[in-house]
């Protein structure tokens, strides 16, 4: 259902690994050096995976770490700016690169590098 959808790459047409964690909130999920941690697993449709597999090729082009450490930092600075946990996290320029496109199933294929830049400055 998936395969041939995604990247160029080969990588992105296997099924990314989705494990259960029963401390993460229900209708969540987290994206851990392309894994997809959440609590129920019967909630992720094609369009969450592609939402992750975007993050997945962030974190790749930062080598990972970084991604995380930019992620939070923008995510703190988001959270002085709008006073908001929620508005903060919308605003992270990884997440909204990420809304953007994860209905996009043929986004990741011509995405350009460091696209997630391009949100920074809206």
């Amino acid at each position: 259902m998936i395969s041939g959808v995604f990247s160029k790459t080969g990588y992105d047409n296997v099924k990314p690994l989705i494990l259960k964690c029963p401390l993460i909130p229900d209708g969540i999920c987290i994206n851990l050096f392309g894994s997809i941690w959440t609590a129920d697993p019967s909630w992720i449709d094609i369009y969450v995976i592609n939402h992750e597999r975007i993050h997945t090729s962030q974190q790749r082009e930062l080598l990972f770490i970084p991604f995380y450490i930019i992620y939070i930092i923008e995510w703190v600075i988001r959270l002085f700016q709008y006073r908001n946990h929620h508005k903060a996290y919308m605003n992270i320029s990884f997440e909204r690169e990420a809304y953007s496109h994860g209905h996009d199933l043929g986004y990741l294929p011509r995405r350009r590098h460091y696209a997630w830049i391009h949100y920074l400055r809206r």
